[in-house]
């Protein structure tokens, strides 16, 4: 487990109870389908999401029970949507190590993810109600229509920071959404309060993202986890570019015509976005979904609880770029 819940007993304890609980349900008679799962959820990665449903529900009353099986789910379908974008985007490299596509294969990264999928469905069954398996599937949906708006985006140099925003928010901060919203749900947090967390987990989820794709211009490999540059390449234009495309500068333009990107192009398109302040304007669009954050949770009960969020969210948001 990443270190960053060290300073967290109480939530790192419960994520030992969500690992454990991965771990089980991803047993399988094909053994290279198993060890390639047990590899990604030991890969070191932060596990936000099933973390934000834990503190989320401790917000209420919390049955370790539902609690602990609805963050799996969480997180399980979190990795399946990693595995099957790595394939779409066809990356060597997440959280600084191979990729399942890359060390596996496409064929088999494809089955991967869709057993992933199925076991989620599989819990969820077992351990929610129809109620939470419906608002489950309703958010898969929107991720979904989000990576195929990305898709069918890809080099296009009319994208409108607007349509960015609907982007991120369907394929990013719709999890984080729901991660809050479930755990409140199992907790039995009245409606006024879950809708409060879901909307933390929007705004927290929109700023991570935008932070995300800054690093793509900023961030070190080595602590950003993937290849820098990867977005740029692969033709996706992120909230810094589409700001300095709003300039219509010709050398950008003429670089991104171009049918494929060297190093040098990457540099000469980072230096056009830092001049035409993409990076700053990026960042103060972070900020503001990371104060409206703030202000929600400053709203919330008194309680540990909601130090650990504060202390937990201000920790994400401030990133190295």
């Amino acid at each position: 487990m990443d270190e960053f819940w060290n300073e967290y007993p109480i939530v790192k304890n419960d994520l030992e109870e969500v690992i454990k609980i991965m771990n089980k349900n991803i047993k399988c008679k094909e053994k290279l389908v198993e060890n390639a799962i047990l590899e990604l959820i030991n890969s070191g990665g932060k596990l936000l999401r099933p973390a934000f449903l834990l503190i989320a529900a401790r917000f209420g009353v919390f049955k370790e029970e539902e609690v602990y099986h609805m963050a799996a789910v969480l997180e399980m379908l979190h990795m399946a949507t990693l595995v099957h974008d790595d394939i779409v985007d066809d990356s060597k490299l997440r959280r600084g190590t191979e990729t399942i596509q890359a060390k596996y294969g496409k064929d088999y990264a494809v089955y991967i993810g869709d057993f992933l999928f199925c076991r989620c469905f599989k819990i969820l069954s077992e351990h929610s109600t129809l109620k939470n398996i419906k608002v489950d599937s309703n958010v898969m949906s929107r991720i979904c229509m989000g990576e195929i708006e990305q898709f069918s985006s890809k080099y296009n140099k009319r994208v409108s920071v607007r349509k960015y925003l609907k982007r991120i928010s369907a394929k990013t901060a719709e999890l984080f959404s729901l991660s809050f919203y479930s755990g409140a749900m199992a907790s039995g947090c009245d409606d006024r309060l879950r809708r409060k967390l879901s909307n933390i987990g929007h705004n927290i989820g929109m700023a991570f993202q935008i932070i995300d794709d800054i690093l793509d211009y900023t961030g070190d490999e080595m602590i950003v986890g993937k290849s820098i540059g990867i977005d740029i390449k692969q033709g996706i234009y992120t909230l810094p570019l589409i700001y300095a495309l709003e300039k219509k500068n010709i050398s950008l333009s003429s670089i991104l015509d171009k049918d494929s990107y060297d190093e040098n192009d990457i540099k000469g398109i980072a230096d056009i976005v830092k001049e035409y302040r993409g990076i700053e304007k990026s960042k103060a669009l972070a900020e503001r979904y990371t104060k409206r954050a703030f202000n929600l949770i400053n709203t919330l009960p008194d309680t540990e609880n909601k130090n650990t969020l504060l202390k937990t969210t201000e920790k994400l948001l401030v990133r190295f770029y």
